[in-house]
């Protein structure tokens, strides 16, 4: 004799509905809050009346399957596009593709730290139509840098972007990106330019460019040193010039006090020589004569009186 599950099926059937009530609850209670995390801010939204209210951080109540709230970051946060895939928002080579005014292209890293405004989190739930901050950088924040980045390149030479205008660029970007990202409710806190990535016949030319240069500028340097030791030596020379020419002055002078000097003597020499040892003779008032070596010059005595 077999059992028939038949009287048995009205005990299953409540039980399968107290388990469904019971999930249901569940599901409800789950379903009545949403926690918004530390640096964030929510936004309720409620399908029926389409009515919107931002909520801080902590727990968020709610009507299960009427309202919806979304969390938008208030804190700080930074979407990165670069080379090397580990580093940036996707994987692969992610930098940007920049233009030049001569028509080149270079390959960019960047990236930008923003945050959403609290007083415009309502505004950023309905533009996006409540799309979760992840999904608006992968759109709309993505595209926007992409675009503002190649407008302000497109306006500067290669050499500027990756030389001493490169602060220019930046400044540039940020400007342009705080302005369209704070139309649609974000605050653009600040644009890094990381590395320049060039294409490899452009950096052979850059390479060759700055060869020339160190080769211009060695000879600029050299010509500078021989120019400097030509004016060294004319110095020099001119000094010799001028000392000679002091000393040949100075000897000149005392070889002449010398000839005058030597001259008077000679000429007191020669008289001494001329002397015939006798003195002159004079008469009355015994007084001792005076001689005068001048009056020995001559070779006749003179006569007595």
């Amino acid at each position: 004799m077999t059992n028939d599950p038949r009287p048995n099926a009205p005990a299953m059937l409540a039980s399968g509905m107290v388990l469904g009530l019971i999930l249901f609850l569940v599901a409800a209670i789950y379903g009545s809050f949403t926690i918004i995390q530390p640096g964030n801010v929510g936004v309720v939204f409620n399908r029926w009346s389409g009515a919107l209210k931002t909520v801080g951080q902590g727990v968020a109540w709610r009507v299960p399957w009427v309202t919806q709230v979304q969390s938008y970051p208030v804190a700080l946060r930074t979407y990165t596009m670069v080379q090397r895939g580990a580093e940036g928002a996707m994987r692969g080579d992610d930098s940007i593709d920049l233009p030049t005014k001569e028509g080149q292209h270079i390959r960019q890293d960047i990236s930008v730290t923003y945050n959403t405004s609290q007083e415009k989190s309502a505004d950023v739930f309905r533009s996006f139509r409540g799309a979760d901050i992840g999904d608006i950088e992968s759109t709309f924040i993505r595209r926007t840098i992409i675009t503002v980045a190649q407008n302000a390149a497109g306006q500067m030479s290669l050499t500027d972007l990756i030389s001493n205008q490169r602060g220019l660029l930046q400044s540039r970007i940020q400007e342009d990106l705080q302005q369209e990202m704070n139309k649609m409710g974000f605050v653009v806190d600040k644009v890094n330019l990381g590395a320049s990535h060039l294409p490899d016949i452009i950096e052979k030319q850059l390479q060759q460019k700055m060869a020339a240069q160190q080769q211009a500028q060695q000879a600029e340097y050299e010509l500078q040193r021989q120019q400097t030791l030509a004016k060294a030596k004319i110095a020099e020379a001119e000094g010799d010039a001028q000392s000679t020419l002091v000393k040949a002055k100075a000897q000149a002078e005392a070889n002449n006090l010398l000839q005058q000097t030597l001259s008077a003597l000679l000429i007191q020499n020669k008289a001494i020589e001329r002397w015939n040892g006798t003195l002159p003779q004079f008469t009355g008032g015994g007084a001792i004569p005076f001689l005068n070596l001048k009056d020995l010059g001559d070779s006749h005595p003179p006569a007595s009186r």
